[in-house]
């Protein structure tokens, strides 16, 4: 394409900053400058070669005529690749020489008038002769360098051209424009070769001259500056080598394929701007390495596509959990909800229930259904934010927080995740992490979450958050205002058997390398295990038993190997293996008592049975109050005395008797602290059989609170505590009126050997629990 430029031509013109280019040497260089870019694209619209000149001074912006060199380049534009940053990489062509006869300033872009220049050369003979020693000097100057065999001096040693050698070198040796610029003006080639002979000449010497002063000084350094220097030396030895150029070169590539966003990617690449200027042994560019590198491995744009099939869900559900049919409904309207909802953003998930219920089970099996990856997080504990958000990378040994982590663990942007425990944060100087967490769960603040340690943000709004807690009133309200509850009730005795039989008694034998046909349970056998060695609300104890009869039947195989033939768990035997029961069933039939009752409490591990004696002894009309009683069940306790003041008088008790008279009133199992007002009936009635003398039923349970006037008000936790006094053998059980609805949780089974008594006041408690009152 060079014969077809005409002699004389007006071109559109780009000025270079320190870049001076020769014809035939192929090289890049970014365009920026609004004028620079306008005459690139109009040069191409137009498909007609544009002139390249290097500016004298590389810190004028807006270049005048005066600014530029005499000497140029016409070039071809071969590619031109947009960077992110807004400039344009533009490959090109040079194709000769041109000398610029003056530049017309059109605003938009500078058109310079310029005129072809060719090489003046001498006689062959004498071109040959100056080419051979310009290549012998080129020779010693490479070795000098310790640089012998590279493909640029394969390449300049192959030359068979004196101009074109000169102009390689020129353009891939020297280190300074000025120099280059001297020689692209200079169109007769021996004066060129002279330049450049000169040029390896002197850099010889130099070089020669700095290992001279190196060696010199290196004898006089101590170990500690030696060692200094070989650092120095190492790091220049790389920069030479290009292998810190190497790995920020695949640092940038990766930055340019990845689809962060664009603050994540702008910070992203000025830490890898910096680290090119870093001595790779500066413990500051470890840091920024170890960010760079972490920026890059996040599953920036990687989601999991949704399996989303409702009967699909339902076969996992029921496929890992037993029972659970309200829990796994609301699971299914959830997933049934999203299959239809375009909107990415999910609500967050609350499953609350008593430990070994299976809440963190029933979060994977949401996340198998989806088909999307699952982690965990336990919160428990967590009190201070920087666990959440991370630390900023002014600390050392800054790190992420404990949600980024997590996404990168699983590589997605959209995982199933579950913090654990939500209901055991803590909050202390450091911070409190439940306000944190808002920004994590908030599906109008997450698309654009800041962990400290990024210093960017990053999109968690596709992420499926799901949380899990034993108690909702531990839950921060602005949290809990923010999630949907789905509350997972306690097992029943049928349940448990069930489970033991489907799932843990698998999983025992497998995990102990047992096989099925070895070692057997019968369900009378699980059944004696639950009643006499676990009380619970869920399954975590029933499965470390199972454990622990795997476990001793091993070793009793390995002991009688040759004999072994398998053990049969049955009532009979599981004493032998588990040692005494833990727990002894109270008799139901228990003769009445005077001033002692069933009370029923619910705990963060279900229901219970919870006794409430009072005794009454000559005094001042004091009453004493213990068992670790809350604030709340003592003001319960004082409302069921004004109770009985108001009618003690039905059954002959005057107040004078009251007067004389000190009660104390406990609650059993004194170092477990107890509060709530759910006690408050069972209290009126346990005050007025110790001060009346009249006996209470021991077969019958109640819950509900009291207020001053004597009426039964509603409580929580109905399911959890009939399921207590059904486990207890507690058949007949005073229920406030207004909690009956409740009475649909409990199982079918249950409910049927129940005999519920719905109360609304609490003298109707007193009859039913106290034969011998008067009517």
């Amino acid at each position: 394409m060079a014969d077809n430029i005409k002699q004389s031509d007006n071109m559109k013109t780009i000025a270079l900053r320190g870049v001076v280019l020769f014809p035939g040497v192929t090289q890049h260089f970014d365009v920026g400058r609004p004028r620079s870019v306008y005459a690139l694209e109009a040069a191409l619209a137009g498909e007609e070669p544009m002139l390249a000149v290097c500016q004298k001074d590389p810190d004028i912006d807006e270049p005048d005529a005066k600014s530029l060199f005499d000497m140029g380049c016409v070039i071809e534009v071969k590619q031109v690749m947009p960077l992110p940053d807004g400039t344009l990489r533009v490959l090109v062509n040079p194709l000769c020489r041109a000398r610029i006869e003056g530049v017309a300033d059109l605003g938009e872009m500078l058109v310079a008038q310029v005129r072809r220049v060719k090489d003046r050369q001498k006689t062959e003979g004498e071109m040959k002769s100056v080419l051979a020693q310009a290549k012998e000097l080129y020779r010693a100057y490479q070795e000098e360098k310790g640089e012998t065999g590279g493909e640029n001096a394969q390449l300049l040693q192959g030359m068979n051209d004196l101009g074109e050698f000169c102009d390689r070198f020129a353009a891939t040796e020297m280190d300074s424009f000025v120099s280059q610029q001297q020689v692209l003006a200079c169109a007769d080639v021996l004066e060129r070769a002279g330049i450049v002979c000169r040029y390896m000449f002197e850099a010889q010497q130099y070089i020669s001259m700095r290992k001279e002063i190196q060696k010199r000084t290196h004898e006089r350094l101590d170990k500690n500056n030696r060692e200094y220097f070989l650092r120095e030396q190492q790091r220049l030895i790389d920069e030479e080598l290009g292998d810190d150029d190497d790995d920020i070169a695949s640092y940038e590539k990766k930055l340019e394929t990845l689809p962060m966003n664009d603050e994540a990617r702008e910070r992203t690449a000025k830490e890898i701007k910096r680290l090119k200027r870093v001595s790779p042994q500066s413990p500051e560019g470890a840091v920024m390495e170890n960010y760079i590198e972490y920026m890059l491995e996040l599953p920036w744009g990687r989601y999991s596509k949704d399996k989303l099939s409702i009967s699909r869900a339902k076969r996992i559900l029921d496929e890992d959990h037993y029972a659970l049919t309200e829990v796994k409904k609301r699971v299914l309207e959830f997933l049934a909800v999203r299959s239809v909802k375009t909107d990415p953003k999910s609500p967050i998930l609350c499953i609350v229930g008593a430990p070994g219920v299976g809440k963190t089970s029933i979060a994977r099996s949401i996340a198998r259904a989806l088909g999307r990856e699952f982690c965990q997080v336990s919160l428990g504990g967590v009190h201070d934010e920087a666990e959440l958000r991370g630390h900023r990378r002014t600390y050392v040994a800054a790190m992420p927080g404990r949600v980024i982590s997590a996404i990168k663990q699983v590589g997605s942007m959209n995982p199933v995740f579950l913090f654990d425990e939500i209901d055991k944060m803590a909050s202390d100087m450091r911070g409190d992490p439940a306000s944190a967490m808002l920004e994590v769960l908030d599906p109008e603040q997450n698309a654009r979450f800041r962990d400290h340690y990024l210093e960017a943000p990053f999109d968690l709004s596709r992420v499926l958050f799901i949380t899990t807690a034993n108690s909702a009133e531990a839950i921060p309200r602005p949290l809990y205002d923010r999630m949907e509850v789905i509350e997972v009730p306690s097992y029943t005795l049928e349940e448990k058997i069930q489970i033991a039989k489907r799932h843990l008694w698998k999983k025992c034998l497998s995990e102990n390398g047992l096989e099925k046909d070895e070692l057997k349970i019968t369900a009378a056998g699980i059944k004696r295990v639950i009643e006499g060695y676990t009380r619970e609300a869920g399954v975590r104890n029933l499965e470390r038993a199972l454990a622990r009869l795997c476990r001793k039947a091993v070793v009793e195989k390995l002991e009688h190997a040759e004999n072994w033939k398998g053990i049969t768990f049955t009532p009979a035997n599981i004493p032998e293996y588990l040692g005494a029961p833990d727990f002894l069933k109270r008799d139901a039939a228990k003769k009445p008592e005077v001033g002692t009752v069933n009370g029923l409490a619910w705990t963060s591990a279900g229901g219970e049975v919870m006794p409430i004696e009072v005794s009454v002894m000559p005094g001042s009309g004091q009453m004493e109050l213990t068992g670790s009683l809350g604030s709340v069940m003592k003001e319960s306790a004082h409302i069921a005395m004004s109770f009985v003041r108001q009618h003690m008088g039905e059954d002959g008790i005057t107040e004078e008797f009251r007067k004389t008279h000190d009660i104390h009133v406990h609650v059993p199992e004194g170092a477990t602290p107890k509060d709530g007002p759910s006690a408050g009936i069972a209290m009126a009635c346990a005050i007025y059989s110790a001060m009346t003398g009249l006996e209470a039923r021991q077969d019958v349970a109640m819950t509900g609170e009291i207020s001053l006037r004597g009426n039964a008000l509603p409580i929580g936790g109905v399911k959890e505590k009939l399921l207590a006094a059904y486990r207890l053998g507690i058949n007949n059980v005073l229920l406030p009126r207004e909690n009956v609805k409740d009475l649909e949780d409990i199982p079918a089974d249950v409910r049927g050997k129940m005999n519920v008594m719905p109360i609304t006041r609490a003298t109707e408690a007193l009859r039913y629990v106290l034969p011998g009152k008067r009517a």
